[in-house]
């Protein structure tokens, strides 16, 4: 291998990297059908003698970068898929070069001290119990497989089964309780612990996804009740002040599917919709959405730490070094991993308390504008925008299919649709720390021209 000047390369890949962001407002959202099919060119026979460094990053970058949809720019609002906040993306480049594996303590003793000093922050701004444990996974799918593992232990605990060491063959059976509306991601993470998709009782929902609470079935201490706070669709929330006290009172565990909606805890104008979440035993969220740190990056929280560690702790192997305090690889699913916490960490410290809230409360400013200009303009807007969620109806199905259409080829913005509640619509997640005011009005002059051609 030829040697490489990795600090001219390093230097190189900054520079890149930072022309990539600078150009990311003025180009469209999309990438346009000749620039995906150069990607053909990332995928040439493997050369004997591989190419130097510098010409793999050229190509790198001047293939793929044109080929990216702008998530990182102020006018994506696809999928609750927020932007990397700057300080998390120069973060996430000295955490690449450091290189630390953060499953032990001893093999990344920053990278522990970074994930203990974030916790305290989120525990905080969350307003979640003291002493709550936190796992940084993936992703909230995995988040919810972590939390919903430390369910499944407690409540075969009572029954005297150990999952973990017998499995499920002959254990007690467990009941898991979930709304009709529940996400695809908690019911991948019900798969995979072998609770099944289908074995799940569906409590009914109302006209804007919620769970409800006259609905819900009786509950004892075998079941897993499993809340939604942010509805992928509408932005609702289950009512958990209303809900969680008689699971209590039952014993069930409550677990909360809060992908993006446990951020309005941190924000005094939304806190309201996630009332009595708190009072919840685990929840599971991301931080790559409102957060706005780069991917990938999810949060597992339990109250019931002990649980939490029992479900996802390996056994102790000869070769590696614990400690009596928190071991990262004890409340997650993987061992070796990247120092995720380290993103979670600058954004706290960069964005404070005041910053947080302000980036919660501005996107969700941004989405009720985007819900006025289009009711105004005549189209239905189909859900009560409570938080940074819209879902507007152009029409029939085959138009409204049409508009989203248009507005992805437009490339002023990027929007997707969704079928809810029996209707077509588009939806609009404003999730960005970088959309502006005038990024939104630029957005709806872009779906207004889409709809025109839309005819």
């Amino acid at each position: 291998m030829a040697e490489i000047d990795a600090t001219a390369l390093l230097t190189d890949a900054a520079s890149r990297a930072a022309r990539y962001l600078s150009e990311i407002q003025n180009r469209s959202v999309a990438p346009s059908r000749e620039v995906l099919a150069g990607l053909v060119r990332l995928g040439p026979p493997l050369p004997e003698r591989g190419l130097p460094a510098d010409q793999v990053l050229a190509l790198l970058d001047e293939v793929g970068s044109p080929a990216t949809l702008a998530t990182a720019g102020p006018r994506f609002y696809g999928f609750v898929i927020g932007g990397s906040l700057p300080i998390t993306v120069a973060a996430s480049m000295l955490a690449s070069a450091w290189d630390q594996n953060a499953g032990l303590r001893v093999t990344s003793p920053v990278s522990a001290a970074l994930e203990e000093a974030a916790i305290a922050w989120l525990l905080d701004v969350l307003g979640l119990p003291a002493g709550t444990s936190v796992g940084f996974v993936t992703c909230a799918t995995t988040a919810n497989l972590s939390g919903l593992a430390a369910a499944r232990h407690a409540l075969l605990a009572r029954q005297g089964w150990d999952v973990e060491e017998k499995g499920l063959f002959g254990a007690p059976p467990l009941r898991v309780v979930v709304g009709e509306e529940v996400h695809v991601s908690l019911l991948k993470a019900l798969s995979l612990l072998g609770l099944g998709r289908e074995r799940v009782e569906r409590v009914p929902v109302d006209g804007q996804g919620r769970m409800r609470a006259d609905a819900l079935p009786a509950l004892d201490d075998r079941t897993i009740l499993c809340l939604q706070a942010g509805n992928v669709n509408t932005g609702g929330f289950d009512p958990a002040a209303a809900i969680v006290p008689r699971a209590k009172a039952k014993g069930a565990w409550v677990h909360v599917d809060a992908a993006f909606g446990l951020w309005a805890r941190a924000a005094p104008s939304l806190a309201p919709l996630a009332a009595g979440l708190d009072a919840a035993d685990s929840w599971a969220t991301d931080a790559h959405k409102w957060l706005n740190v780069p991917y990938d990056s999810g949060l597992v929280f339990c109250r019931d730490a002990a649980s939490h560690r029992a479900a996802l702790r390996s056994r102790a192997a000869a070769y590696l070094t614990e400690t009596e305090a928190r071991e990262p690889d004890q409340l997650v699913p993987d061992f070796s991993r990247r120092a995720r916490g380290i993103e979670v960490w600058a954004a706290l410290l960069s964005l404070g308390r005041e910053g947080l809230r302000d980036l919660l409360e501005r996107t969700c400013a941004h989405a009720r504008r985007f819900a006025e200009a289009l009711r105004a303009d005549g189209h239905a807007v189909l859900n009560d925008v409570v938080l940074n969620q819209v879902l507007v109806s152009f029409g029939a199905p085959e138009r409204t299919r049409r508009v989203i259409d248009e507005v992805q080829k437009g490339g002023v913005l990027w929007c997707g649709g969704t079928v809810w509640q029996g209707q077509t619509a588009m939806r609009i997640s404003v999730s960005s720390w970088a959309t502006t005011t005038a990024d939104v009005e630029r957005s709806l002059d872009g779906i207004r021209a889409a709809v025109a051609r839309a005819g």
